[in-house]
């Protein structure tokens, strides 16, 4: 059964070249299976959270969701990787995974495969398995500011951030030689993340401050 995270969410192909990355970081922007969106991928509060932060076609509303409180939200800064938790002596992170598609939680892994490809599996009630590789379109992302306040996190992480973040998007400026991603806005590659920026280049920013993600956390 394939995984729709996302509408149909969810790249193949991208960049290959943008920057010198961990095969175990799962953090930075990543392009889903089949080109519609991005989910931004980031450690929030110890945990690693993802959410939507560029859409193929913008506009789009989590009509399927079966709070309908939330019919309405939009897509984009929605929260689909849900307080995912590293696994002892693995490079894998496993928790939930919002589906958009059917409004439903599930199961999931994401798995680094290498610099720039990101595996996610996901599963109902531990069976009728899924998954699909999203192919990275912007670099790491520095620990946010915000993990300073998670119990347990260094101190060092939140001081260092700022200078690492324009860092990284140099090096993703300069090492973006690859075509450039079908539509994709060419801040995507360039976004500083924990930084506001202009909101018509990057309107989704840390996703660590997204009211849904910082309110699961406290």
């Amino acid at each position: 059964m394939r995984l729709a995270l996302y509408s149909g969410l969810i790249l193949a192909g991208g960049y290959t070249c943008l920057a010198p990355a961990l095969a175990a970081d799962p953090t930075g922007d990543w392009r889903v299976a089949d080109g519609v969106a991005n989910i931004r991928v980031a450690q929030c509060y110890g945990s690693m959270w993802g959410a939507v932060s560029w859409e193929k076609q913008p506009g789009g509303r989590d009509e399927n969701n079966p709070d309908a409180s939330k019919k309405n939200r939009p897509t984009l800064g929605m929260a689909t990787l849900i307080n995912m938790k590293k696994k002892s002596g693995a490079d894998q992170w496993e928790g939930q995974v919002y589906n958009a598609k059917d409004g439903q939680l599930y199961s999931a892994t994401i798995t680094p495969a290498g610099p720039d490809q990101l595996e996610i599996k996901g599963c109902v009630m531990g069976f009728l398995c899924g998954g699909e590789t999203w192919t990275r379109v912007a670099p790491p992302i520095p620990s946010s500011p915000v993990n300073a306040m998670a119990k347990g996190a260094p101190k060092s992480g939140a001081a260092a951030a700022p200078k690492a973040q324009g860092a990284q998007a140099a090096q993703a400026t300069a090492g973006a030689s690859s075509p450039p991603a079908p539509a994709a806005p060419k801040a995507t590659a360039a976004a500083k993340p924990g930084q506001k920026g202009t909101a018509a280049a990057d309107p989704v920013g840390d996703i660590c401050l997204l009211p849904e993600i910082a309110g699961f956390a406290h």
